[in-house]
This record gives C-alpha cells, sequence and structure tokens, in this order.
C-alpha cells in the first residue's frame, strides 16, 4: 500500500523528497549516459592509429551513434507516453549498457560503427522519459530545477567520462577492457532504476500525503498560484523555434563533446592525461551552469517575473556569450587560456538545459513524451550531422578555425530559435 494511503500530513515542513531522489536517480543514469557515450572520443585518437582510421571516417564513426538514436526519439517518446518512463528507462539502461560492452569487441571500424548504432537505439529514450517524470513528479515551479537535475548529468558525464575512461585506459593498458568495465556498470544501474522508480508518485511507497499534495498543485503552502495550463497542441511558431534553437545548441554540445578532445590533443598538444583532466573541467563547468540555470529561472520566476522573459532572457544570454567565445578563441595561443575560455563557454552554453523544461509547458501532459522526443529528434540530428560536418572541415582545411567559425553560426542560430518560442506565463507565482 502507498504510503500516501496513511500519511496525511499537511506541514510543508514534513514532505518526504522522494521526487527528488527520484531526479536524483535519473541524474546518475545521465551521468552514465552520457560516460559511455564519450568513451570513443576519448579513446578514438588511440582507435584511430590501432585501425588506422582517416579524420573523415572517424567522423562517421563518432557519428553512428546519433544516427539510430534520431530516429528512434519520435517513436520512444511515443512509446513513453503509452507505457510509462519507468519501463522505457530500465530496459533502455539495461541495453546500452550490453552495447557498450559489444564495443570492446569490435575487430574494425565497420563492427565499431555497428556497436555505436546499437547504443544509440538503447539510449533514445532517456531525456524523454525525463522530461515525462517532471511533468509526473514535479509541481509546476519546480520544473527548471527538474530540467536540470535531468540535463546537468551530461556535461558531468563527458567530465567524468573524459576523466574515468582515460583512467580505466591507462590502468587497464586496453581501451576494450575500459569500454567491457563501463558496460557492466550501467547494466547493474538499470536494475536499480526499475526497483526505484515509478510512474505515478501515488504508487511510491515512500511519497507522504504531503509531497503528493505539492506534486499535485493542491497543498495549502504551495507558492504557485495556478498549475501551468498548456496549450491544446503547440503553435507552429512556437515548435520552429524550439526545433532550431535545439538543433543549433546540440550542434555545438555534441561537436565540442565528439571533437572536443581531438582539438586539445591536435590543436593545443594535450597527452592523453592532460587531455582527460582539461576535458573533465570544461564539461564540469557546463554542469555547474547547467544547475545554476535551472535554480536561478525558478527563484526568478517564484518571484513573479513572466516565464517567458526568464527562460528566453537565460536563453539568449547563453547563446550570445556562446557566440562571443568562438569568435575570441581562435586568436587565443595559450593552451590553458583556451581550456579557460572552454570552460566559461560551456557554462553558458549548458543554460540551454532549460530547454527540457520547454515540453511539461508547450504540450498537453499526454504529449509531453511526444513533443520532447521530437525536441531530442531535432537535436539528433545534429548529432549526426556535426561530427561528419567537423571532420569534413577538418580534412579540408587541416586547421580548427573553420570548426569554431562553425560552432559561431550555430550559436547565431540558437538565439534566433530561442526568440521564437511563446511561451505560457499562466501558473507563475504572483507578487
Amino acid at each position: 500500500m502507498s504510503a500516501t494511503g496513511t500519511t496525511a500530513v499537511a506541514d510543508t515542513s514534513q514532505r518526504t523528497s522522494v521526487r527528488w531522489r527520484t531526479f536524483g536517480i535519473i541524474f546518475v543514469l545521465v551521468v552514465i549516459n552520457m560516460t559511455d557515450r564519450t568513451t570513443l572520443s576519448i579513446a578514438m585518437p588511440t582507435i584511430a592509429k590501432e585501425f588506422a582510421i582517416a579524420p573523415a571516417l572517424q567522423g562517421v564513426l563518432l557519428s553512428a551513434f546519433f544516427w539510430s538514436y534520431a530516429l528512434l526519439q519520435v517513436p520512444g517518446g511515443w512509446l513513453i507516453d503509452r507505457f510509462g518512463p519507468r519501463r522505457l528507462i530500465a530496459g533502455s539502461t539495461l541495453l546500452w549498457g550490453l552495447f557498450q560492452a559489444i564495443a570492446g569487441l569490435a575487430t574494425g571500424s565497420f563492427t565499431l560503427l555497428l556497436s555505436r548504432f546499437g547504443l544509440g537505439v538503447a539510449e533514445a529514450p532517456m531525456f524523454p522519459a525525463g522530461a515525462k517524470l517532471s511533468a509526473l513528479w514535479l509541481a509546476a515551479e519546480e520544473r527548471g530545477r527538474g530540467a536540470v537535475a535531468m540535463d546537468s548529468g551530461g556535461p558531468l558525464g563527458a567530465a567524468f567520462g573524459g576523466i574515468a575512461i582515460s583512467f580505466l585506459i591507462l590502468s587497464l593498458h586496453s581501451w576494450r577492457l575500459a569500454f567491457i568495465v563501463a558496460g557492466l556498470i550501467t547494466m547493474v544501474l538499470g536494475f536499480v532504476a526499475w526497483r526505484y522508480l515509478r510512474d505515478d508518485a501515488a504508487n511510491h511507497p515512500k511519497v507522504n500525503a504531503a509531497e503528493l499534495a505539492w506534486i499535485r498543485g493542491t497543498d495549502s503552502h504551495t507558492k504557485v498560484a495556478a498549475a501551468i495550463v498548456a496549450p491544446r497542441k503547440v503553435a507552429p511558431r512556437s515548435l520552429a523555434g524550439l526545433l532550431i534553437g535545439r538543433m543549433a545548441w546540440t550542434m555545438i554540445y555534441f561537436g565540442l563533446l565528439t571533437w572536443g578532445p581531438s582539438y586539445l590533443a591536435q590543436a593545443r598538444g594535450f597527452n592523453l592525461a592532460q587531455m582527460g583532466y582539461a576535458t573533465f573541467v570544461i564539461f564540469l563547468c557546463g554542469m555547474a551552469g547547467s544547475l545554476f540555470s535551472g535554480f536561478t529561472a525558478d527563484a526568478l520566476i517564484t518571484r513573479g517575473i513572466a516565464r517567458g522573459t526568464v527562460v528566453k532572457g537565460m536563453l539568449t544570454v547563453s547563446g550570445l556569450v556562446t557566440l562571443a567565445s568562438f569568435l575570441v578563441l581562435p586568436h587565443v595561443a595559450n593552451p590553458v587560456a583556451a581550456v579557460a575560455i572552454l570552460s566559461v563557454t560551456l557554462f553558458f552554453l549548458f543554460w540551454g538545459s532549460l530547454y527540457w523544461s520547454l515540453p511539461t509547458v508547450l504540450a498537453p501532459r499526454e504529449k509531453v513524451g511526444l513533443l520532447g522526443g521530437i525536441m531530442n529528434f531535432a537535436g539528433s540530428t545534429s548529432g549526426i550531422a556535426v561530427p561528419i560536418v567537423t571532420g569534413v572541415i577538418l580534412q579540408v582545411t587541416g586547421a580548427y578555425f573553420a570548426v569554431l567559425a562553425f560552432f559561431a553560426i550555430c550559436a547565431a542560430l540558437y538565439v534566433l530559435g530561442t526568440l521564437f518560442i511563446s511561451i505560457p506565463s499562466a501558473g507563475t507565482a504572483q507578487p
């Protein structure tokens, strides 16, 4: 029996906090999700030498994950709305751990490509399922924090992945064993997710009545005057802006994720250990920026500032700072200064985590998973394109200057797309 049936607590100080433990698990899964994506980027300089892979083909391998990942976003979003996020998250985690381990058995570029394709299939439901959980588990005024509790695991996973996979490769003297160990850890976490997560807060044995009332907006102490009332369908202008902005944002993020380590090694002269530590610092700053954006957005909205003003304003600042950083970076010669600029860039870039708060306010609850899948599909197509585009640009020009200019253009499109989104303000706190 659910604890909600026996514990009727009106005092908000006595609310349980299962919703945040739930998102703590999602955070950990996203960290591992991104760590497993990052393994190939970190190991690529080593693998490329072993298999004699040219830069353009490296780009194809780095993008292979996103081919299947993108194709499964919309079907995955529909399945989440149909069967619930718990099943999709647990099954996804088990399966991607298996494919991560299989990658360690690759005998050449073709078998490595197949393992990455499988990894993309398995990881596809993770982020749309997290957005669905946000709609099901969080009060309206907490969804900014919910979005970043999920998305901030991405840069931490990239940061942790960089240093962890570098350490495993150096310690085990084998990139293959490093991949297998990472896959086994992931599979264990899939069982943890199944045991703890629930689709409905009312069905979780540790949720009390006060927390359930808070989540559903019936708590007398709830600060949000009225629940966010999402439109019956997403306005075409907002959908176009959401897709353009997200695609441009992920072009930058996945470009740095897939080619960032090679940039540090080739353009800045870092060895494997230095590359791992620098990647850790850069993406750790991304996590800090993601958390900062969510807590700041919720605080400003609770004080009565319109949701649209807060979210669009912060996303615009994020894009403008990112644009400026890529214009400055080619003129910086010192490698340490370059890492510092990239760290600042990731801090502001990851204010883009607020995009994951938008499906819950732009779509009706029963369609949040689908809209999250559509949004992530747009981002994933960037993941397909950007490793290949970057590899081709690098092979043609022989330098990273044109690559950084391309990322600056993406930052401008990120700002433009954001400005087209119309965000409902209903449900914001009253002054």
